[in-house]
């Protein structure tokens, strides 16, 4: 107990003193989630819109796919992205290995299936009511899902911070792809694994409350969108089967 309350009053102090080595790990880690989600979120809203409309030969077994890998495991992910980008693979010219550009890679990956999912989840629910008036106005698939996602734009943007919670509080895709260098691809998550295996857990203590406070804002921002939606609204926001606000 005594060396537990030494070092939660330690790791308080290096957060509340901007500790330089603290502060770079956990910008690092918001640059490379925040990366990756921009990308990912765009396009995944693309791809779940299109699907929440389109009917096509195959349609389920796509759906059933797409849902699968939302439970991929990011050990998987990160030994696929290492494949592909190591010096024999086939994306190994690029030379991203070991890189910021690679953790990013592994997160789009990562994301890109619960950004679309959710999005098809929500467009599909919106478009069994809606979808008829813009199809009678001549509206395609691409851009009919486009049109609903518009209108259900407050309900995606909770998606966007939801799936960047999924990316900053990922570690092993990042630990692969990454190396874990210190400066250069070390982030919160694998900071923390590496610094308690170190035995420095000051500094594995002041990442985890840093990591976690992020993901606290996260969740108040998502409950404040959707308050805020559901005034503007007069009604409660649509939200994705099995989503919990």
């Amino acid at each position: 107990m005594n060396t537990f309350s030494e070092s939660m009053a330690h790791a308080l102090r290096l957060v509340a003193s901007f500790d330089p080595a603290l502060w770079a790990v956990v910008m690092r880690s918001l640059a490379v989630s925040a990366t990756a989600c921009l990308l990912a979120y765009g396009l995944g809203i693309v791809l779940g819109a299109w699907l929440a409309v389109a009917r096509f030969r195959g349609r389920s077994v796509v759906l059933l796919g797409l849902n699968t890998l939302l439970a991929l495991p990011s050990v998987v992910v990160g030994l696929v992205v290492y494949l592909l980008l190591s010096r024999t693979g086939p994306l190994g010219f690029l030379g991203w290995l070991f890189s910021f550009k690679a953790m990013v890679f592994a997160q789009v990956i990562l994301v890109l299936p619960v950004v679309t999912a959710l999005t098809r989840q929500v467009v599909e629910d919106v478009e069994s009511q809606h979808g008829e008036q813009w199809a009678s106005l001549g509206a395609g698939p691409g851009l009919r899902g486009l049109l609903l996602a518009w209108d259900e734009r407050l309900a995606l943007l909770t998606i966007g911070v939801a799936a960047f919670g999924r990316a900053i509080s990922e570690v092993g895709a990042v630990m692969i792809v990454g190396g874990n260098i210190d400066g250069f691809t070390r982030v919160m998550t694998t900071a923390i694994a590496l610094e308690t295996s170190k035995g420095d857990l000051p500094l594995a203590l002041g990442l985890g409350l840093v990591l976690l406070l992020v993901v606290w804002c996260l969740n108040a921002l998502v409950a404040a969108l959707r308050r805020w939606g559901e005034k503007r609204q007069g009604s409660p926001m649509i939200a994705p089967k099995g989503w919990v606000a």
